[in-house]
């Protein structure tokens, strides 16, 4: 029997992303993560705003995980190009890899 908790072969589960300028009072936040629905599809899950506050969600469906995998790619290399910049990674069964040493 096929053990259903165990991590899928994909072991990035989570970025944190920010964008700061001080001189233009800039402090943003963008997450991505890949999830597994209910229903044997898998959701690229982006959500995104200002630090400090409450944020926007949206989940995008694919039928599976490799082309969920690949969106997540894409905004990734989206974001990169805008200035964002990786905070903290989080793998499958990992705790949180923080960018210099920085609590989120």
């Amino acid at each position: 029997m096929e053990h259903v908790l165990e991590p899928p072969h994909y072991k990035l589960q989570m970025l944190v992303l920010e964008r700061r300028d001080q001189a233009r009072n800039m402090a943003r936040f963008y997450v991505l993560a890949v999830e597994p629905t209910l229903f044997a599809e898998f959701a690229l899950a982006r959500e995104w705003g200002r630090w400090g506050n409450f944020g926007r969600r949206r989940l995008d469906l694919y039928g599976d995980l490799d082309e969920a995998a690949d969106a997540l790619e894409e905004w990734l290399l989206r974001k990169m190009k805008r200035g964002y910049r990786i905070v903290s990674t989080v793998m499958g069964g990992n705790e949180p890899e923080l960018d210099q040493g920085r609590a989120l």
